[in-house]
């Protein structure tokens, strides 16, 4: 089994061939390409750490669509002053689809 740990918007995500993985907002429109950096790569029983090796590697996905999460609520409140303040978020996502680890 191949599988890879990439860096994908401040996080990491370990990914494979076929995977759809949900990543912070790519500037990218749908149907795109882009290159994931590798961090470290797993081929069977081989395991690639050396960062000379992982420049070598290349993972590519395929932008599967631009979507925003779900709604996050923000409340802020304090006692026996009247204050209160509402507030809502919903982050910008892009949905990927891993093509290929060479």
């Amino acid at each position: 089994m191949v599988y890879a740990i990439v860096r994908a918007g401040g996080r990491q995500e370990k990914v494979s061939v076929g995977d759809l993985v949900t990543l912070d907002r790519v500037p990218v429109v749908a149907g795109g390409t882009i290159e994931l950096p590798a961090l470290l790569l797993v081929d069977g029983e081989k395991v690639t750490s050396a960062a000379s090796d992982l420049a070598k590697v290349k993972v590519t996905a395929e932008v599967v669509e631009n979507l925003r999460g779900p709604k996050i609520v923000i409340q802020k409140y304090k006692n026996k002053t009247g204050y209160k303040k509402r507030q809502g978020f919903r982050s910008a996502l892009t949905k990927v689809k891993v093509t290929s680890i060479a």
